[in-house]
């Protein structure tokens, strides 16, 4: 049987071209006035997973 994504981390979660995963920053939804300008700043660009996470993640993104 093949093996199915987990949608919900597709949703989430992306491949680099080198295998890592990359993922959406936390604290950025909500709450914004009292953050600093650099600390929103900072929190823009995608982060990478931990490599304790990363085979786990690979598991629920690859077919």
């Amino acid at each position: 049987m093949k093996k199915k994504t987990k949608k919900a981390a597709a949703k989430r979660f992306t491949l680099t071209g080198r295998g890592h995963v990359r993922r959406r920053k936390a604290f950025k939804s909500h709450i914004l006035t009292k953050k600093t300008a650099k600390r929103k700043r900072h929190l823009r660009k995608a982060g990478i997973a931990s490599h304790a996470d990363e085979r786990r993640l690979v598991g629920l993104l690859t077919t």
